[in-house]
């Protein structure tokens, strides 16, 4: 029954990822700036775990690529592919064993999924240029992955602990310790 909810929400997650940038999306600028499919992966992964918040983050911008021809299927939607996937898996994974899953644990989490998802959607953005004959500076990294990602960096901050914390609070995805580690 617990791989059944954690198949169901994942679901859930799935269909946040390919309809929060709806709300953006009238504002392409503000839309990508927010980063509004990054939110529902980060969260399938801390919720559902890992497996979980990777095949979401792999699915939802290649989907949704599919579905309404934005994001760009290439290189951007094969790129996020990759970034999401390692958002999902990276807070999942790294939360999971974590010794106390708690907020402390749950930002220092989800800052390393961050960053682990920048950087691999800057690898990837390189080498699917360099294959295409395109160049991806150093430059365009910062710009891509810090500058211009700004608001969703502190979006992402801010609203996933306050929903984990009200998860918690509600009873439905609760704080523990990690009897293993501890």
């Amino acid at each position: 029954m617990k791989n059944l909810k954690k198949l169901v929400l994942s679901g859930m997650f799935l269909a946040l990822g390919i309809v929060l940038p709806f709300v953006t999306g009238q504002i392409p600028q503000i839309g990508s700036m927010l980063c509004p499919m990054h939110i529902p992966v980060l969260l399938c992964g801390f919720i559902c775990g890992w497996q979980y918040g990777l095949v979401v983050g792999l699915i939802v911008p290649v989907l949704r690529s599919m579905m309404f021809g934005m994001p760009p299927m290439f290189p951007t939607a094969t790129a996020m592919a990759f970034e999401l996937m390692t958002y999902g898996f990276l807070a999942g994974f790294l939360y999971e064993h974590s010794r106390w899953q708690c907020v402390k644990a749950l930002y220092r989490c989800l800052v390393l999924a961050m960053i682990g998802g920048r950087i691999v959607w800057g690898a990837a953005m390189m080498i699917l240029l360099g294959v295409s004959g395109g160049a991806f500076t150093f430059q365009a990294f910062l710009a891509g992955a810090l500058l211009n990602a700004v608001p969703g960096i502190a979006l992402q901050l801010v609203l996933i602990p306050v929903i984990m914390v009200s998860l918690d609070k509600a009873g439905i995805k609760r704080f523990t310790v990690n009897t293993a580690q501890a």
